[in-house]
């Protein structure tokens, strides 16, 4: 048996990628190029070659090849955990500079309501590998959620259509990844310094720093371990800057004296608010000293478990930019409002210091596709899981239905088909993921999944129907992490509806009067009528999606 690989572009035709084996039983061709993957058998190759030699296997080649027809686009993943939205410098936060983040939204598009459907690490991974809610795709919350790797998601489905599919970074979701050629995934949450990682083959521990590895991990599968006769999709998934925000020791100088202006609502009192927010454990105030903020004896247990995965360079740089904050506070003697102030400025420093590296590894990635040539048939998404809190309401953590962990950046460059410098604020979510990538692979879409593709937005053509209205559900409750209580909710952006259905409690917000949603208006005569259309949409939408009633 001979083994052929041909490459064919020119005279109006698209790439051709064909793969020739041929045997006495005839010449199979393989085509990867289209939308779908196709075989074709030519019997009695001996013959054919006799009587006319190659010219008819070009011949063939040509005959079966479709004029003009679109390359079916890579698509790079890339999603970072609990990366607020304004520490996104295109969205305007000010706190920080994201170059690489932002050259995908200048060549691409910027969403300004990605909202997700349950702001957690696990739920929202379910969501988007299977474009369903966590009642469908039943991981519910990170205490008690166990993936079912047998149900449908997109990775299996772009397999099908003959795409390579691998996964490097945080899987977070128990079971080992399903509908992937490869993948390396950290154990659990992982570690900021030599984490250990998990593939098919076993677990290793490796040196470095995590942001850095996950990236160096990801190009390697571009250049040495992906089939380059097929499309790919490759998901990025980065443990930054996930809590405790512990930074590369390149990026300590840079961020010491640092200095940040502090949220209108840092000292937020919750004063129409319900039970939930006052109860809920996750106030700047409440950080773990020790490990949030690192402020602690050389003695500490938490620094010396640190240290121990550090090699000495590491070593030496926390030694001279992050030991001395003991004594500084000690010293600052900070109390009440001060105190809490001494810690955000703290948190803040460590967290945007994560978000730089993963900036960085996102133009390591984007370099890549440029220098390998790419780059113009390869989707980029940047996104995280979920939003997060940098000091807004006096909180760090996510979960609740407020904005600022509702919305997730999501930013998306598809050369020749999306607008450079493109601003949409149509109400997309993290369910949308799948379906979008199914539709861009040119991949049938299952009728269960519960999100629709964005694709005809990137493509700057709005749907004659697109939805007006989001449904949003937190399963953790107030026993667990934090002490979120339960809750469900819809927006239409400009009202959101909150129920905290363990608790009996209900909170509305007029988004256009109050963008920091600090006036509950729920039971008040002039909001009459935006609550009963909030509530109305809430029972529709909790019917269409088939969520079942809550508590039970």
């Amino acid at each position: 048996m001979v083994q052929v690989h041909v490459h064919v572009s020119g005279w109006g035709f698209n790439s051709l990628q064909r793969q020739f084996l041929i045997a006495d039983s005839g010449i199979r061709i393989s085509d990867w190029s289209r939308k779908r993957p196709m075989n074709w058998r030519i019997r009695n190759p001996q013959s054919a070659i006799r009587n006319g030699g190659w010219i008819y296997l070009v011949a063939f080649l040509f005959a079966t090849a479709t004029f003009a027809e679109p390359r079916r686009p890579n698509i790079l993943f890339i999603m970072s955990d609990d990366h607020a939205y304004p520490a996104v410098s295109c969205y305007g936060g000010g706190l920080n500079q994201t170059p690489n983040i932002d050259r995908i939204a200048k060549e691409g598009v910027r969403f300004d309501r990605c909202y997700v459907t349950n702001s957690l690490c696990g739920p929202s991974r379910a969501c988007i590998l299977t474009g369903k809610y966590s009642h469908k795709n039943g991981f519910y919350d990170n205490v008690r959620g166990k993936f079912d790797g047998s149900q449908v998601t997109f990775p299996k489905l772009l397999q099908q259509v003959g795409y390579q599919t691998a996964i490097v970074g945080k899987w977070h979701l128990v079971t080992d990844p399903t509908g992937f050629d490869y993948w390396e995934i950290l154990p659990g949450q992982g570690q900021y310094y030599r984490p250990d990682f998990i593939t098919a083959a076993g677990r290793r521990s490796m040196p470095g720093y995590v942001t850095e590895i996950i990236t160096d991990e990801a190009l390697d599968w571009l250049e040495h371990k992906r089939d380059r006769q097929r499309p790919f999709a490759l998901m990025v998934q980065h443990k930054a800057p996930h809590r405790p925000w512990e930074p590369s020791p390149a990026k300590l100088a840079a961020w010491r004296d640092r200095k940040f202006s502090e949220p209108a609502t840092l000292f937020d009192d919750y004063a129409t608010r319900g039970t939930a927010a006052h109860k809920a454990d996750m106030r700047i105030s409440q950080m773990a000293l020790a490990t949030d903020v690192k402020i602690r004896a050389k003695s500490s247990p938490a620094r010396e478990f640190l240290f121990k995965r550090m090699d000495d360079p590491a070593r030496a740089a926390w030694e001279k930019f992050i030991d001395p904050r003991w004594e500084e506070f000690k010293a600052a003697k900070a109390q009440n409002a001060d105190r809490t102030r001494w810690l955000y400025q703290l948190y803040l420093k460590d967290y945007l210091a994560c978000v730089e590296s993963v900036d960085d590894s996102v133009g390591k990635l984007l370099k890549y596709l440029d220098d390998q040539g790419l780059a113009k048939n390869t989707i980029v998404v940047y996104t995280s899981d979920q939003g997060f809190y940098l000091g807004e309401h006096g909180w760090f953590d996510k979960r609740f239905m407020y904005e600022e962990s509702l919305r997730t950046p999501l930013v998306v460059r598809w050369p020749g088909t999306t607008r450079p410098g493109t601003v949409e604020d149509h109400i997309v979510s993290n369910v949308d993921f799948a379906e979008t990538f199914l539709e861009a692979a040119g991949a049938g879409i299952p009728p269960e999944m519960q999100g629709r593709s964005f694709a005809p937005l990137l493509k700057g053509d709005v749907p004659a129907v697109w939805r007006k209205s989001f449904y949003y559900h937190f399963y953790e409750d107030k026993d667990a992490d934090h002490h979120v209580a339960k809750h469900e909710g819809v927006t239409n952006g400009r009202t959101k509806l909150i129920h905290f259905y363990t608790l009996g409690e209900w909170e509305l917000y007029d988004l256009e009067k109050d963008p920091h949603e600090l006036v509950n208006v729920y039971g008040k005569p002039e909001y009459v009528k935006e609550q009963a259309e909030m509530t109305a949409e809430l029972e529709r939408l909790r019917a269409e999606l088939q969520v079942p009633e809550p508590g039970k």
